[in-house]
Formats: structure tokens, sequence, C-alpha cells
């Protein structure tokens, strides 16, 4: 699965833009149905106003449309393929979706540029303003707007975070020996063995993120975080040292085979492996002394073929019974004043389990953060690593 893959940081994109691979597709092609535009319609399509138009125009545009061709949506993410069928089943909106990373998204708005063939895509925070620098997207507010925080949107609506993801200890509690860390502090006293994943994802760097603000005091600045960070790397110094840097990858596998007892992942990535793997016990826990909220932005395609369907994916995504969808994925929906059902709670993360989760409202100066982490992991952790 592509999507676990994306990556929340442009340390990440620098990478990507350099070893770039060939995009994996999800089970139907953009191309079936004869949905792509020619340049006469993109251009149409661009020149439209989005945020002009009233929700029931919206809507009516929408269902002529009929469809909508979204990238790095795929169903098993965060909900996704409740979302698509919620939308089908109540506007009659046919979906496809062709799973890929955030670069790779951009990458593919870009080079279709006017021939456009995808509405919508999905990509890492650091990547919304991207889009809008590169010119690669159009707006649309929803009727959310004012609910949505100012950190989780973009001008016009060019880009607008949905979700957010906690940082969450996931258990093999069947393998490890005693209870489940619930803090780093328990980590760091216990003998458990940990993975994090690879150090040029956004996941791992978030991981280091967040154990900084568990080592380093949760009220660091992001803006002036060495600090912080020598902290989180003494720690991780003293993981690799022990031998408790579990170097396989957290995918669905590396839980389902018992190789990865215990892993730092998204909410939104340990609530659908937990309930998906059989295979043994497992216990998603948001560690209390240092966690970490990042999330992920719709954008829709400048070019898009279909942008009114885009618009309404937007709109519904951000609707109560969306960000409830996304709840019941262990998503953090963005919106300030949407109610998640108490049922939904109990399945995933109650509100008070992320209530001092930081989120990471400064994109450009966690970027930042990040990019030193890769540069440090590299030159501090990695050689501990292969000795």
């Amino acid at each position: 699965m592509r999507k676990m893959k994306k990556t929340l940081s442009a340390a990440t994109a620098v990478i990507l833009a350099t070893s770039l691979f060939a995009a994996g597709c999800g089970t139907q092609e953009a191309e079936q149905g004869g949905q792509t535009g020619t340049s006469a319609e993109a251009e149409t399509t661009a020149a439209s106003d989005l945020n002009s138009k009233t929700l029931d125009e919206i809507i009516e545009a929408a269902k002529e449309e009929g469809r909508v061709e979204s990238v790095g949506m795929p169903d098993s993410w965060a909900n996704w393929g409740l979302m698509w069928q919620g939308l089908a089943d109540t506007y009659g909106l046919e979906h496809a979706d062709a799973d890929m990373s955030s670069a790779e998204e951009l990458q593919m708005f870009a080079t279709e540029g006017e021939n456009g063939t995808k509405d919508i895509g999905d990509v890492g925070q650091a990547f919304g303003a991207q889009a809008v620098e590169e010119d690669l997207v159009q707006g649309y507010k929803t009727s959310y707007w004012d609910s949505v925080p100012d950190w989780a949107k973009g001008e016009d609506g060019k880009w607008m975070m949905a979700y957010t993801g906690a940082t969450t200890f996931l258990v093999n509690t069947d393998l490890i020996e005693g209870e489940a860390p619930t803090s780093w502090q328990d980590i760091r006293e216990g003998s458990y063995k940990v993975s994090v994943g690879d150090i040029n994802g956004g996941n791992a760097q978030a991981a280091i993120v967040a154990s900084a603000y568990a080592f380093g005091g949760a009220d660091s600045d992001i803006t002036d975080f060495d600090a912080a960070l020598d902290a989180a790397f003494e720690f991780w110094t003293e993981m690799a040292e022990a031998g408790r840097i579990n170097t396989v990858d957290i995918t669905q596998q590396g839980f389902e085979t018992g190789e990865v007892p215990v892993g730092v992942v998204w909410s939104f990535t340990a609530i659908p492996y937990k309930d998906a793997i059989t295979e043994y016990s497992f216990e998603a826990n948001i560690p209390t002394d240092g966690a970490i909220l990042s999330g992920y932005a719709s954008v829709i395609n400048k070019y898009a073929p279909h942008p009114n369907a885009a618009a309404l994916t937007r709109e519904y995504i951000f609707s109560d019974e969306g960000q409830n969808l996304l709840a019941a994925a262990g998503a953090i929906p963005t919106r300030t004043d949407v109610e998640i059902s108490e049922e939904i709670q109990a399945n995933t993360f109650h509100t008070d389990d992320y209530a001092n989760a930081i989120p990471m409202t400064d994109t450009d100066a966690y970027t930042a953060v990040c990019e030193k982490i890769v540069e440090r992991w590299s030159a501090e952790i990695l050689p501990l690593l292969v000795n």
C-alpha cells in the first residue's frame, strides 16, 4: 500500500525528488469511464471560481459530472472507502483512486497540466503550500470554513486539512513482557524493541519530534528546537546502543508477522491495523508525555476534469458525517465544532487521550526540524544500527 509512504515533511520531498519511482495504482485505473477532459474543457475548469457558487449549485453541477477522480486517497486509508461510499449513496458520484505519495500527486498535477485527469488529492502537511506556490490547485472553502483553524487551511481554500494523526504506540501485547507502554518514559525504562520506520519518511520524523517534546519539555518552541532534539537524540542513542531500535518497517505486514512488537505510528494507522490483524492482540496508546498532531490536506487540481465533484467531495469530508468517518479510523478531525460519537471514541480514542498532543501549526518550522532529524539520525544513529 503506497499510502503508508506518504510524506509529512519537505525533507522527504527532497529525497523523493531524487529517487522517485513509478506511481502504484489503485484497483481501478483513472482511464475507465472516459473521464479524461480536453484542453479546452480544462482551461474552462481552471477559470471557474468554485467559491462563487452556492452549495446547491455545487451539488447540481457535481451530479452532472457524475464522478470524482482522486489520487492518494485509497479505500484502506483513514476510512476513505466509507467516504467514497457515502458520496455514492448520497450524490450518486462514481469514484476511482490512484494511490501515490504526496510528491507524486503534485508531480502528476504538474505533468498533466491543462490535460488533467485527476480531481482531488490528499497530501502531507508541508505539501499544501508547495501546491499553491507551484500554481497547481484551485480553491474551495466549504461551508465549514469558519470552524477550521487558520493553521489547517490555505488562502481561499486552496488546501484544507480535514484531519490530523496523533503519535501512537501500537503494541503487540502477545509479544511483550508486562504492560503496554503509555509514555516515552515507559519505553526508556522498559525493554521494548521499538520501530519507527524509515527516517526519510514522515512517520519516523514525527516520532522523533514527539520524543523531543517528551524528553526536552512539552513547552519547547518548535522554532528553537535544538535543545529538545539533543534530549531526544540522547534517548535514541541509548536505544540504539542497547539494540532496542527495530529496523523493520511499520507496515501492516510487519505487525502481522510479529516482527514489530512495538511501533510508533499515526493514530489513523494504529486503529485500522489493530482492527485488521487477527493473529495477535494489540493495544494502541497515545503517549501521555509526548505526542504531536500532524495531518493531511485535500487539494483540488487546478485543471480538474470534475471540479464540482471535487468541491463536493471536500464538502462531504468536512461534514459531520465525514469528520466522524475519519475519527472512526483513528484520525483527529480538524473542525473545532464537530461532535465525535461516544461509540467511535470508545472504539478508537477519547478526545481526552489527545488533549495534550501538540499540533504542528508552523509547517515551515516543523519541516526545518524534520530536515535536522534526517541529518542527525544519519550521522548519529545509523552507524550504531549497523555495528
